[in-house]
């Protein structure tokens, strides 16, 4: 089991775009610069309630905070394969944890498309139930097929992680969304931190018993429901509930591109719609390289960080199957993971590099390091050495995830934006639940976790050689034109903090007859 991982990506990019990324390669609203406020919308938005929309996001931060609150989430594995509830690693490894991708990749399209339609809240109350339920299941369940189920609501709880991320944003006028993310997004981290620090501490000091830590947590998880239930009701959302100014506008835009084509037959109201219309965009952005790079990117290599994550506590209980609770240190692990995590991430947002140059060589030299660190956890017996490991691993995901969020984010407008992220992370389900069959689940090879590891390390090996390969082929080909301009190469625009490829002239025109930039 893994800790909510929402929590390493605490950064923040400066230049063309303000946006909220989340950490692992989970999807989250990101929102350009450019939504800023219109004539229209913004400053009455901005201007009507201050003192409201201050405590609302004050009480949603709070309940970001709380629900990520879970002591007991470290320990999971270990108290599934402790004399508490017996289970064997076998079963853990190929029967219980390959549920939790399986119900993640279900449900996520519907959770991305009902936290729109339902505006946020009720997703993040069935987020909530779904946490009960998983920590009722863990106390009360005994058999296998119960813990799948609770792995099937871990499923569940994951996939509505979309509605706190986007939710924020109907709070407040476009002006606020860059501040009001970076309050909700520390509420999430300090939270994830806290409870993995309680939980080490209970287990090391109190000397606490694993059940009595997930009675602890089912009473943390019961008050972030209770929570849930008094979140304000936003009006607006970004798809399917739009303000009354948006549809005004672009009844007007409709209407003038009619009288400019008075001969064009008009198109069926399911196309024009704001949905479809995005899918039909999607055909124009990926021909762009820069995009199609980092959502490649955001696919495959968050499918093998995120496999690691779901199977690392396996592995160290197989490296130190600790006979004491005061000697398992995965809470503590945790917590230090997070915290280089948010560190990583942060840094990254004062990288100066010309990405569109290196952003192969870059995205290649850390996957192989991430390759080498899993070929030592895959094969070492040394408990210290796997837990620096996992440490650095995540480190060096999360030093990327703000980089490509701003890459992808950066020329699009806010409805394109979140439909990549969410397309982004749906493949990105798919490919995990393909190798989760084909070689954790008992239907398939069911591997050990050493040998899982492996396959891991071949898997970023393969990678990494990819973008090595890409790597060489622009870079090349970058100094190759470079010469043939000669002098003209000095004219070029200096490069800005994670700034993608600033021409104009790779904009490229949508099928509305509009640029993908906002």
């Amino acid at each position: 089991m893994v800790a909510d991982d929402t929590a390493g990506s605490g950064d923040r990019s400066e230049g063309e775009k303000e946006m909220y990324l989340k950490e692992d390669g989970d999807m989250e609203m990101v929102v350009p610069a450019s939504e800023g406020l219109s004539p229209r919308e913004g400053p009455t938005e901005a201007a009507v309630g201050p003192r409201k929309w201050k405590w609302a996001v004050i009480f949603l931060c709070f309940f970001g905070f709380m629900s990520s609150i879970k002591p007991g989430e470290p320990f999971i594995t270990p108290y599934l394969l402790s004399t508490e509830k017996n289970f064997t690693r076998q079963e853990v490894t190929n029967e219980i944890t390959p549920v939790l991708t399986y119900s993640y990749m279900v449900v996520l399209v519907p959770a991305f498309l009902l936290t729109d339609l339902l505006r946020y809240k009720p997703v993040l109350i069935i987020q909530g139930i779904s946490q009960v339920a998983i920590w009722i299941l863990l106390l009360l369940g005994t058999t296998l097929l119960q813990m799948q189920f609770m792995e099937f609501f871990y499923g569940i709880t994951m996939a509505c992680r979309v509605a706190y991320s986007s939710y924020i944003f109907s709070m407040v006028s476009p002006a606020l969304y860059q501040r009001v993310a970076g309050y909700s997004r520390t509420a999430v981290l300090m939270g994830v931190f806290t409870s993995s620090v309680l939980g080490q501490l209970f287990i090391s000091v109190g000397r606490v018993s694993f059940y009595t830590l997930n009675a602890i947590s089912i009473g943390f998880v019961s008050f972030s429901l209770m929570l849930s239930m008094f979140l304000p009701w936003p009006k607006r959302s970004l798809f399917f509930n739009r303000t009354q100014n948006q549809e005004q506008k672009e009844v007007a835009a409709k209407s003038e591109v009619a009288a400019m084509n008075p001969k064009e037959k008009p198109k069926s109201r399911w196309r024009d719609s704001v949905l479809p219309q995005m899918l039909l965009e999607l055909r124009n952005v990926v021909r762009r390289p820069n995009l199609r790079l980092w959502s490649l990117w955001w696919i495959f290599n968050s499918t093998g960080y995120y496999l690691v994550l779901f199977y690392v506590h396996i592995l160290w209980n197989k490296v130190y199957p600790a006979t004491e609770n005061k000697n398992i240190y995965n809470g503590g692990v945790e917590a230090a993971s997070t915290l280089l995590s948010a560190i990583t991430s942060c840094a990254a947002g004062f990288v100066t590099i010309r990405w569109n140059v290196w952003s192969e060589l870059v995205i290649g030299v850390i996957t192989a390091l991430q390759a080498a660190l899993l070929l030592l956890m895959g094969t070492t017996d040394n408990i210290w050495i796997c837990y620096s490991a996992y440490v650095l691993f995540r480190g060096f995901y999360q030093c990327l995830v703000p980089i490509a969020t701003f890459q992808i984010a950066s020329s699009l407008n806010k409805e394109l934006c979140a439909l990549v992220f969410g397309i982004n992370t749906f493949f990105g389900t798919i490919l995990k639940s393909i190798i989760n069959l084909i070689f954790s689940d008992k239907r398939g090879l069911g591997l050990d976790v050493h040998s899982q590891f492996l396959v891991y390390f071949v898997y970023f090996t393969i990678l990494t050689v990819v973008y090595l390969v890409c790597a060489a082929v622009v870079i090349i080909r970058h100094y190759r034109n470079e010469a043939r301009e000669g002098a003209g190469a000095d004219k070029q625009a200096t490069p800005t903090e994670l700034s993608p490829v600033t021409a104009d002239s790779e904009v490229a025109p949508l099928t509305n007859g509009n640029s993908a930039k906002a």
